[in-house]
């Protein structure tokens, strides 16, 4: 499950940034929950930290830019389903410019590039090939692989270093 994204995420940071993850996703519809259920899943292992926020911002990440905006990320990761015509589980990092179309009140595009010109911060999105994204539908276990994949990524990123 690692490859070309991790390589992609490593070389998008740089020393002492600060980073907002925003997990996107509409729970009730199966796949279309993964960029909550690494939210979720990170919550627990990241201590208070100066320079991480998590945000489960589920369908409606347009929301929650006001937390966003007073954090002053220098990065912003949105996490969630991506159709990118892949396996199911597939993950890809993509760019502003490489996002098209969005289930989501406001496209992710137009979420990009208003942070991205507001706060001046980069923006990418990790997204994930969902298998099916019908309500009520379950999370696949591909979708579920990718998710903790991504959790296993980001944590020592997020996470402060030990003393």
């Amino acid at each position: 499950m690692t490859g070309e994204w991790t390589t992609a995420l490593r070389q998008a940071l740089e020393p002492g940034d600060r980073i907002a993850v925003m997990g996107i996703g509409h729970e009730l519809c199966g796949d279309d929950a993964v960029g909550s259920l690494v939210v979720r899943a990170l919550t627990p292992l990241l201590r208070v930290s100066s320079r991480a926020l998590l945000i489960d911002a589920g369908n409606a990440p347009e929301n929650h830019t006001g937390a966003i905006r007073a954090f002053k990320p220098d990065l912003v990761l949105l996490i969630d389903a991506a159709f990118m015509n892949v396996p199911p589980g597939t993950i890809r990092w993509l760019l502003p410019d490489q996002i098209t179309g969005s289930g989501h009140h406001l496209p992710l595009s137009v979420l990009a590039a208003y942070l991205t010109a507001e706060l001046g911060c980069r923006v990418a999105l990790i997204g994930v090939q969902p298998a099916s994204t019908a309500m009520d539908a379950p999370i696949s276990p591909a979708v579920m692989r990718a998710s903790a994949a991504i959790v296993e990524a980001l944590q020592p990123v997020l996470l402060p270093p030990r003393d």
